[in-house]
């Protein structure tokens, strides 16, 4: 089958197709024919050497994908050969096929196509389990989310709007700002321009926010702690600016913050399992709904995924990339 193959891996590396072998289903797996793969930051950096896939997942790029259930492991039950599906997985999705954890799979939901379904998974799989598992959002409450832009933050905020929350966020042009508030925040500030504390301050009257959902890291970390109300929670997913940084943490003790860092790739298939299923009762029925959409930037055929990782790199993309076979 056709696959992506990384070229010299680092910072100049490449990626081209390559012929390699189709995978098979193991035990408690499906096989799934591509349609549509989604980029995710994690896969630059894997390119680049720096993210390596946990042992025993394939080399080749790619954590989440859609399409249609070709063939099923033992004991699978969940679903049937012919299934419109999206998956979450550790591996292997730049290619015409994948094997996917039964525990990671979702139906393309209702209204969605299969292609843009390749846009759900990583970002909601992130989105439920930072916000809602690890900073434990509750009703009535406040959230800043940083990159608003990208599709993890195009996928929060539309999350957060739908389930009433005030909804903050930050992004890096009037373009972007105005995207971000047409999916439901209630202020996107150009960060680029403005103080995003003295913002989240002055429109709380001095509170701050309830929730934090960070993939900057670098000097984000004081100013986050700054933003955030009495008992806030700051979850880190990334540190896109750097994982070092002079922190005061006056204001964690002052304020009792709590603050967070996650990943997901690296969890058990029980752990993603049980994100799966919050995601299929209380995040689907909101897809189907039509107050969730997946937010596609750009389709690009599997043969560019060069100029797929370029337009990721660039930073100038609003909501998800996917790769389509």
């Amino acid at each position: 089958m056709k696959a992506i193959r990384i070229e010299h891996p680092g910072q100049g590396y490449g990626l081209a197709v390559a012929e390699i072998e189709r995978p098979s289903p193991a035990p408690g797996e499906v096989l799934i024919r591509v349609a549509a793969a989604g980029l995710n930051r994690a896969d630059l950096a894997q390119a680049m050497g720096m993210y390596p896939p946990p042992p025993g997942a394939p080399e080749t790029l790619g954590m989440e994908v859609s399409g249609e259930v070709a063939a099923l492991g033992d004991g699978v039950r969940s679903c049937e050969i012919g299934d419109a599906v999206c998956a979450l997985i550790p591996g292997g999705g730049y290619a015409e096929y994948a094997t996917a954890s039964a525990l990671c799979v979702l139906p393309v939901p209702n209204g969605v196509s299969v292609v843009d379904a390749a846009a759900l998974p990583e970002a909601h799989f992130t989105v439920w389990t930072n916000l809602i598992d690890s900073a434990r959002l509750k009703p009535g409450e406040s959230v800043l989310i940083h990159g608003g832009s990208s599709g993890v933050g195009t996928a929060a905020i539309q999350l957060c709007a739908a389930r009433g929350h005030r909804v903050f966020t930050t992004a890096g042009s009037a373009d972007k700002c105005a995207a971000c508030e047409r999916l439901g925040a209630a202020t996107a500030i150009n960060y680029r321009q403005t103080d995003f504390v003295e913002v989240v301050r002055a429109e709380t009257e001095g509170r701050g926010v309830d929730v934090v959902l960070d993939m900057v890291g670098g000097d984000y970390i004081q100013r986050n702690m700054s933003a955030a109300a009495p008992w806030g929670r700051i979850a880190n997913i990334a540190y896109q600016s750097g994982m070092s940084a002079t922190v005061n943490f006056a204001p964690m003790l002052m304020k009792r913050l709590s603050l967070l860092a996650t990943t997901l790739r690296s969890r058990t298939l029980a752990e993603k399992g049980a994100i799966r299923d919050a995601l299929l009762r209380d995040v689907w029925p909101l897809i189907e709904a039509g107050k969730i959409k997946p937010v596609i930037d750009r389709l690009f055929p599997l043969a560019d995924a060069q100029a797929a990782h370029a337009r990721m790199a660039s930073s100038e993309h609003v909501g998800k990339i996917l790769l389509t076979l």
